[in-house]
């Protein structure tokens, strides 16, 4: 093999799947698991890349950007987010996977879309949007969801990142600026502090993360409650993996 393919880990269930399911085929020194740091990471995250190192029997490459978090792009850029995306999204994770491929021209680029319509219509999309990172997702390829991912994680004795466990559909930054009200609502119950230095500094900027809505005028009971993910461990998981 030529040049290495990159696998993308967010520290998520899927992504930590997918990865494991491409080291598997390609061999782990055919394959880089990446990370990216965005600086808002749950603290119990670098547990879980140190347990999938373990798994992996292979070292996670940490890559970031020139920005310490999230705070820092948003105060940078006076941008937050809008209907065509955020700031922090750009700066702190597509610039650096533009980076790396330009630096390390990997043959293919592994992403953890899992196996449901809508996962599989966004896996269409990025095709079109982006042809040149040979795009490949294992997880489709296996019609693995994320229910399936999370058993094949509980089987091989992984714990699930805190965010999970606190009930949370993603291991994303605490204070997602693409969340909803209820998403939001639930930030303000379990990471207080967070949820006031983001109110905080939508009225330094003068705008939103949720449009037309400002933090701290928030109903605390609007939005949807966040859906926990529960493993489902099948035939796929207990005996490929273990």
């Amino acid at each position: 093999m030529k040049n290495k393919i990159v696998a993308w880990f967010s520290a998520g269930i899927t992504s930590a799947v997918a990865c494991k399911l491409t080291i598997d085929k390609y061999g782990k020194e055919n394959v880089d698991v990446c990370f990216i740091e965005t600086g808002n990471h749950h603290e119990d995250t670098s547990r879980f890349i140190a347990d999938c190192e373990e798994w992996y029997d292979c070292k996670i490459n940490i890559l970031q950007s020139k920005y310490e978090n999230v705070q820092d792009v948003v105060r940078s850029t006076g941008f937050i987010n809008s209907p065509y995306g955020a700031a922090c999204t750009h700066h702190l994770k597509k610039e650096v996977r533009r980076k790396y491929h330009n630096t390390n021209k990997p043959s293919n680029h592994v992403l953890g879309f899992e196996y449901d319509n809508h996962e599989m219509k966004r896996a269409e999309n990025f095709i079109k949007r982006h042809p040149e990172t040979n795009a490949l997702f294992p997880l489709i390829d296996a019609q693995l969801n994320k229910e399936e991912c999370a058993g094949i994680l509980k089987a091989n004795k992984i714990e699930f990142p805190e965010m999970y466990k606190l009930g949370y559909e993603h291991n994303n930054c605490i204070g997602c600026v693409k969340g909803g009200k209820g998403y939001w609502n639930k930030i303000r119950k379990d990471f207080p502090d967070v949820f006031k230095s983001f109110a905080e500094l939508e009225r330094e900027l003068g705008n939103s993360c949720i449009n037309g809505t400002f933090l701290d005028e928030l109903d605390p009971e609007a939005g949807n409650p966040q859906k926990p993910v529960m493993p489902n461990c099948g035939i796929f998981c207990t005996f490929k993996f273990l």
